[in-house]
């Protein structure tokens, strides 16, 4: 079967590391992220990733409140460190080649960022993952993915949520919430629809780069996405 995206950006939140737990790391979660990518790049796929570090801490949280808004932020940042080498441990322990690159200098535990090695990377069939977000405080790691994925000149990012698209509202809080199959960025931005933050999708609007949401809690549901399977929801312009 035709590959419907053949490099990936996967954008997948901190929260869905901890499971049940609400915090931390769950391994169990842990390994299934790992065999979702590792069946996608098995098929051909190249395959970035981004994950936040709110399972940890987000700068943005009840936490965070009374601290100063640039040290939270850092914090966060070490947060998704955090989750990356856990990513990367898991994947190279299924002698999947896996990288850490990171926006905020660490030598001791990932690459800085460097778009040509990161893009070197994918083509040689290693996982990238971008830890640090931007680098930069006040943005968001949707921000991030988003950037990122057009630095690389992915096809689409894939943003694995545990609903299996965009809603009108919550559909774990409201019954007869409507499931969108295709969103204009403008659609999202103008019925206030939680797929990104504003500037994520006015990022990924100006450069026209899709977005796809879809249930990363499936198994199997990566390796459908790539293959072009109508599932989840696709924002584009």
């Amino acid at each position: 079967m035709s590959l419907a995206f053949k490099r990936i950006l996967l954008k997948l939140s901190g929260e869905s590391l901890a499971g049940a737990q609400k915090h931390g790391i769950a391994p169990a979660i842990l390994e299934h992220f790992a065999n979702e990518v590792a069946t996608a790049r098995e098929a051909g796929v190249q395959v970035a990733i981004v994950i936040g570090g709110g399972n940890i801490f987000r700068g943005l949280s009840a936490n965070a409140e009374a601290m100063d808004r640039v040290t939270a932020d850092h914090m966060g940042m070490l947060a998704t460190i955090i989750n990356a080498l856990a990513l990367r441990d898991v994947l190279n322990r299924r002698e999947i080649p896996a990288r850490v690159m990171t926006a905020a200098p660490m030598p001791v535990f990932a690459e800085p960022y460097i778009r040509d090695k990161a893009i070197r990377h994918l083509e040689k069939g290693r996982v990238v993952i971008f830890g640090a977000g931007t680098g930069n405080p006040y943005f968001t790691t949707d921000t991030a993915g988003v950037l990122r994925a057009i630095e690389v000149k992915a096809d689409v990012i894939l943003k694995g949520t545990r609903v299996d698209g965009v809603y009108s509202a919550d559909p774990e809080k409201v019954t007869d919430a409507v499931k969108f199959d295709r969103l204009s960025y403008m659609d999202v931005l103008n019925k206030g629809l939680k797929v990104m933050d504003t500037t994520a999708i006015s990022l990924a609007m100006d450069n026209r780069m899709p977005v796809m949401v879809f249930n990363f809690d499936t198994p199997g549901n990566l390796q459908r996405v790539v293959n072009g399977e109508k599932i989840g929801t696709i924002v584009r312009g």
